[in-house]
């Protein structure tokens, strides 16, 4: 049975079972739950602190796991990202007192704070740098006001929370972190694991896309493919009414209004657009 595990809490949390449930996996229905076997599907969900999934899935005691990708590097185990899931987006950034005129040239021989050592740890060594790390645990924009750091390295969404802490951001993000999927000998010829990852990129896919049906003149046909080709190929199929055809298309969701809009004026009318469940390309 495959063991996979999943975040018991936190933003990540949610949206992975989701995203499981999509891909047609049980998951818990009690919150309090820490494990859940899908009998049909021959496989068992341990849901644990996301920080902790990268050990669990090191060690080999699980088989893959769901976590931050920046939880994987601050962990630091042999274990690797088989799937970016595409949700849980974060970036991380040096920031430092505002005017200081900070660099990453200037970084070595600084005191770093920083919740994430070992993602900073990876930076300064790919880097060739070196310098004190101070891990903390949170609040880590005050470090530098209490003169426990001369900088600091942390997620950043809008930067309100440094500005008020006097400090700004600077050079080039460390890490651009997002929910992935984790294994430590990842093997795409095993069966166990590659139906998961089949069904993972399915839900991928649907997200992204949706179904685009739409009835043409046939003389406007390859202007109108043009615009939706499909993944593939497009699905054409001639209508009762002579010399008009009905189109099918897998159409990106963000570029699906531009579309319907230059659809239209050509001349297509019956413009329908459709939810995809879920796929398998």
């Amino acid at each position: 049975m495959l063991r996979i595990a999943v975040p018991n809490k936190g933003t990540l949390s949610a949206p992975a079972a989701q995203m499981l449930r999509d891909a047609g996996y049980r998951q818990r229905t009690d919150p309090k739950d820490l494990a859940c076997r899908d009998e049909d599907n021959n496989v068992e969900f341990f849901y644990l602190r996301p920080r902790d999934i990268a050990t669990y899935v090191g060690s080999g005691d699980l088989d893959l796991g769901i976590t931050g990708r920046d939880l994987l590097v601050d962990s630091g185990v042999p274990a690797e990202e088989v799937l970016d899931l595409g949700f849980g987006g974060a970036t991380f950034r040096w920031a430092a007192p505002a005017g200081s005129s900070a660099s990453e040239e200037g970084i070595g021989g600084k005191r770093i704070a920083t919740a994430y050592p070992g993602v900073v740890a990876q930076y300064l060594a790919a880097h060739d740098l070196k310098a004190d790390v101070v891990r903390l645990d949170g609040a880590v924009e005050n470090a530098v006001r209490l003169g426990v750091a001369d900088l600091i390295a942390d997620v950043v969404e809008t930067g309100a929370t440094l500005r008020q802490a006097g400090l700004v951001t600077f050079g080039e993000p460390l890490l651009r972190s997002s929910a992935i999927v984790i294994g430590r000998h990842h093997d795409e010829a095993d069966p166990r694991t590659s139906q998961l990852i089949r069904r993972l990129q399915g839900v991928l896919v649907a997200r992204s896309y949706v179904m685009l049906a739409y009835d043409v003149r046939a003389d406007l046909l390859e202007n109108a493919t043009a615009l939706t080709p499909g993944i593939e190929s497009p699905t054409v199929s001639p209508l009762h009414r002579e010399g008009w055809v009905a189109v099918q298309a897998m159409v990106r969701r963000a570029d699906v209004h531009r579309v319907m809009d230059e659809l239209y004026d050509l001349g297509a009318r019956a413009i329908l657009v459709t939810d995809i469940a879920n796929c398998r390309l």
